[in-house]
C-alpha cells in the first residue's frame, strides 16, 4: 500500500507538469516519443479491429499516437489527475481512459490483443502486475514495453541516489532495469519468446535545433555491439 500511496502522491505532484519531468516536452520529447509509439504500434501488430491495453497512460501522449492506428485503446492510469488530463488533451472515440490499479486489472480474461505502455514497469510491484497484464492477454498477444536501462550512467546514478532522485522529479519507489533482470521476470511470470533490446541516445534535454541531428547520430551508435549496452532505455517484447 505504501508503494501505491506514493505513486498517487507522485501524480498529484507532476500532474501540471507531467510532459517536462518524462522528457516527453520539446523537439528532442516529441521525436523520442513518436519512435516510441510506432515501436509499440509494429510490435503489437496494431490497427483496426484490435484491441490493446495501455498501462500507465499518464497524459495520454502515446495514447493518442497509437489512436491513429484505429486500433480500440482501453488506456489505465493510477493517478485520478494524470487521466483527467489524458482525457481533456484527446477524446478520440476509439480510446476509454480508466483509473485503476494494475495489479488488479478489472478485465477478463483474454481480452486484449496488446499490452503496452512507456515507462511504467519500473513503477510497479511486477510480482503482482506482471500475471495480471498476463492474464488479460489472448493467447499469442503481444507485450511491448520501453523502460529505463539501468546500463546507461546517468539513469545508474539518478535510481541510485536518493537526493538526485528526488531532484530529477521520480517517485520514490521507481528504478530501472538490466536487460537480462527484466527477461527473467517475465520468463517467471509466464510469457514466452522474450526479447529485449537497449535503444535511444537522444536525451530529452538536447536542443531543439541539434535533436535531429542527435537522433540520427543515437541512431548509429545504436548498431555499436558494445556501445548500445549503456543506451538510455530498453526496448521489451514477449508473447503469451
Amino acid at each position: 500500500m505504501e508503494r501505491i500511496e506514493n505513486e498517487l502522491s507522485h501524480g498529484r505532484k507532476i500532474s501540471e507538469n507531467a510532459e517536462f519531468y518524462w522528457g516527453w516536452s520539446g523537439v528532442a520529447g516529441r521525436l523520442r516519443s513518436e519512435r516510441r509509439a510506432m515501436m509499440y504500434r509494429s510490435a503489437g501488430e496494431l490497427g483496426p479491429g484490435k484491441k490493446a491495453l495501455e498501462i500507465g497512460c499518464g497524459t495520454g501522449i502515446f495514447t493518442a499516437i497509437i489512436a491513429r492506428s484505429g486500433a480500440e485503446i482501453t488506456a489505465v492510469e493510477l493517478s485520478p489527475e494524470l487521466v483527467e488530463r489524458a482525457r481533456a488533451q484527446n477524446r478520440s472515440p476509439n480510446v476509454k481512459y480508466l483509473v485503476m490499479n494494475v495489479e488488479k486489472l478489472e478485465f477478463p480474461d483474454n481480452s486484449f490483443d496488446c499490452v503496452y505502455g512507456s515507462s511504467v514497469l519500473h513503477h510497479l510491484n511486477l510480482k503482482a502486475a506482471l500475471p495480471e497484464m498476463l492474464r488479460v492477454l489472448k493467447p499469442g498477444g503481444s507485450f511491448v514495453f520501453t523502460e529505463p536501462n539501468m546500463l546507461n550512467p546517468q539513469i545508474m546514478l539518478q535510481k541510485n541516489i536518493p537526493a538526485l532522485k528526488a531532484l530529477m522529479g521520480d517517485s520514490p519507489d521507481e528504478t530501472a532495469f538490466f536487460r537480462w533482470q527484466i527477461k527473467r521476470l517475465l520468463l517467471d511470470a509466464g510469457f514466452s519468446g522474450v526479447k529485449t533490446a537497449p535503444f535511444d541516445f537522444l536525451h530529452p534535454r538536447v536542443p531543439g535545433a541539434l535533436a535531429p541531428a542527435v537522433d540520427k547520430l543515437g541512431a548509429l551508435l545504436e548498431r555499436l555491439p558494445l556501445l548500445r549496452e549503456i543506451a538510455g532505455s530498453l526496448l521489451i517484447r514477449a508473447k503469451k
